[in-house]
């Protein structure tokens, strides 16, 4: 038999193919790149200056922070009632079927933000193009098992989704890839639990908390035993041994609904103050403007800009979840307020929209909407629908917009252009550097209600009561001291002029053609 002579070339192209292919991904994937979290800054592009007012929560938040570079134990996800404290690292999925591969690693690339945010390090993440999810597993069997040995080559102790998972997807994809799996709700929920600083904050965090958690419910060993009454031993034997009796399970649900009821009522609790507080705003005719926008937007730095309020600002999703209302005043002197309300997301999980609705009525409630985008995020034009559809789901779908590109100081004139395109009359701002901070609030000034009734006041000079009122309330046009009294000429609601009574020798509507005199 004679033997075909193999060509030693041929042998040296076969290696060189083999070698070429060892570093590229499975079939069906797609590596997420390497980099920061593009929904964060720079580190040189962030911080605070004097403008901002004292912000003492910002040292409080960095005094405590976890090291880094610290490996874990854990083989397998049932050992973790017993992993000791680690920094996480952690490996990011996801699956997309429509649109590009860019949407889909922007949204990745964003919930690499909320790990990083909730304290957690990002090792890698992973993509895959399927027409839906696998019922099962999320990633399908076989991907699933490649999934396992990319967590074991990096060393991650966790999964993180870029979706809400199913119990059972969450359940099955933990028993093959042997770590942790959460996904984007459960990373979000923690973010909030961290920042909550007020009661009603925290009470809001842990109704969502709870009721993500109570169909996830999961046990182990002795969890799944179960009680039993009477005169039964260990043994199992003598009265009260008939039926299944509770599993600890059971009772841990019963006691999740007793809590979740409590703090239901706690928040209706809450209720009472925030109407006073509201009553007293309207009963004074005080208008309201709301910042509203994605997280990291800017909204709490815009704040501080206008109003030295001091609330905390840092390059981070959802560092303030608390609202803080400030009272501010147009250059003609009519009173406001604004306020800064919590930041949206993209999927944001339902049991956050309903247990922070108390907070989002101050958007619902308010006269004017200061809408802040990103000019620097790489798509503003997904962040502008996200923050619509929320703010439609609150029922402030009808109230004036004024949309402000913030971090305009980061684009070039190309990218305003583009922007320019999505909202035309967006007005680009920079809280860190001053810019169109101006023209936000004479835009505001313009779309404040005014007073509807124009009034000329003959007040004695032992009624110097009302004059002050008028300077608070109302806007004064001119005055004049003469022998009968304070004769005084202001824009004023039909309440205030009710006040005024006799005083008044003079009143008409107030028309545009007169206001804009004004």
């Amino acid at each position: 038999m004679n033997e075909t002579p193999v060509d030693a070339t041929d042998d040296d192209d076969a290696v060189e193919r083999v070698l070429a292919n060892a570093g590229r991904p499975s079939a069906g994937y797609s590596v997420f790149g390497s980099g920061r979290a593009q929904a964060l800054q720079a580190d040189e592009t962030t911080g605070f200056d004097s403008g901002d007012g004292e912000q003492f929560d910002r040292e409080d938040r960095q005094a405590l922070r976890r090291v880094g570079g610290l490996s874990t134990e854990l083989e397998d996800v049932t050992e973790v009632e017993y992993r000791q404290l680690r920094l996480e690292n952690v490996v990011l999925i996801g699956v997309y079927s429509q649109g590009s591969l860019q949407d889909a690693e922007n949204s990745l690339r964003e919930l690499a933000a909320l790990a990083e945010t909730a304290g957690a390090v990002v090792l890698d993440g992973v993509l895959q193009r399927r027409p839906h999810p696998d019922p099962s597993t999320y990633f399908g069997r076989g991907k699933a098992d490649e999934l396992r040995a990319i967590v074991a080559s990096l060393g991650a102790d966790t999964v993180i989704a870029d979706t809400e998972l199913a119990p059972s997807q969450r359940r099955a994809l933990e028993d093959v890839v042997k770590v942790k799996v959460i996904d984007r709700t459960a990373v979000i929920l923690d973010i909030f639990s961290q920042h909550a600083k007020s009661r009603e904050g925290k009470a809001q965090v842990e109704l969502a908390q709870l009721e993500y958690l109570l169909p996830r419910l999961r046990g182990w060993g002795e969890s799944m035993s179960r009680q039993a009454g009477g005169q039964v031993g260990g043994a199992g034997a003598g009265m009260g041994s008939r039926g299944p009796g509770e599993t600890k399970i059971e009772l841990d649900r019963r006691r999740i609904n007793t809590r979740m009821a409590k703090l239901r009522a706690q928040l209706k609790g809450f209720a009472p103050a925030r109407e006073a507080k509201r009553a007293n705003r309207k009963r004074n005719e005080v208008p309201s403007v709301a910042i509203a926008g994605y997280t990291n937007a800017g909204k709490s730095s815009l704040l501080n800009r206008i109003t030295r309020a001091g609330v905390l600002v840092e390059n981070a999703l959802f560092a303030t979840l608390d609202a803080t209302v400030r009272r501010t005043r147009t250059e003609d002197g009519r009173t406001y307020t604004l306020a800064d309300t919590v930041g949206f997301v993209r999927n944001l999980p339902h049991q956050l929209v309903e247990a922070f609705r108390s907070t989002l009525e101050e958007v619902a409630d308010s006269d004017v909407i200061v809408h802040v985008v990103d000019a620097s995020h790489p798509d503003p034009a997904s962040q502008i629908a996200t923050v619509r559809d929320v703010i439609g789901d609150v029922g402030g779908r009808d109230i004036t917009e004024i949309v402000v590109f913030n971090k305009s100081d980061l684009v070039s004139e190309d990218d305003r252009l583009i922007l320019r395109g999505l909202e035309p009359s967006g007005i680009f701002a920079s809280a860190r550097t001053g810019e169109g901070i101006q023209e936000i609030l004479d835009r505001i000034a313009d779309a404040l209600p005014r007073p509807s009734v124009i009034i000329e006041a003959l007040v004695p000079y032992d009624r110097g009561e009302l004059i002050s009122m008028l300077h608070r309330r109302a806007q004064v046009t001119s005055i004049d001291y003469t022998e009968e009294g304070t004769r005084v000429e202001a824009l004023v609601s039909e309440e205030i002029a009710a006040q005024l009574g006799d005083f008044v020798t003079a009143r008409r509507a107030n028309t545009a053609d007169e206001v804009a005199e004004v």
